[in-house]
């Protein structure tokens, strides 16, 4: 009966300690893709290719405008005449267990015409090229979409 006990007790702490290592991983891999995306948003100019605001295209409203995601977390809009700038980060989303949830946060002075991009969005999909985001509003109930593609 002795052994058997032993042989549960060691069952029950090797599954405790890979619900810890895995808990570690998630966390590393959150940072890791955090870390790459960044990296790959430093790298040249991006512009939106879809803007989406609750089932209205407006779209139209970034033509003409490169954006650039600055390391120090600056975010700079210009069309060439006009210079915006902003904030950006991404960070893991605190309310959600799952590591892959991450916020990209957008921020511009609300006396801009791109106060609509301002929002926490969840990044649906991401490569070094493009970048999606989602958010649904808890407002109104609409969902917004935001693509920047590489320049």
């Amino acid at each position: 009966m002795k052994t058997f006990l032993k042989i549960i007790q060691t069952i029950g702490l090797v599954v405790l300690s890979l619900g810890v290592l895995s808990c570690e991983d998630d966390s590393k891999s959150s940072e890791s893709e955090i870390d790459q995306i960044s990296q790959d948003l430093g790298l040249g100019t991006w512009k939106i290719t879809k803007f989406i605001d609750s089932g209205k295209d407006e779209t139209s409203s970034f033509n003409g405008f490169l954006f650039t995601f600055n390391p120090n977390g600056s975010l700079v809009a210009t069309n060439g005449v006009n210079t915006f700038t902003g904030t950006w980060s991404i960070v893991k989303d605190s309310s959600d267990d799952s590591p892959d949830d991450l916020d990209f946060t957008i921020f511009f002075p609300v006396s801009t015409k791109f106060e609509d991009l301002n929002d926490d969005w969840d990044i649906t999909s991401h490569s070094a090229s493009k970048i999606e985001l989602i958010d649904v509003s808890g407002g109104n109930g609409g969902t917004d979409y935001l693509t920047f593609q590489k320049n």
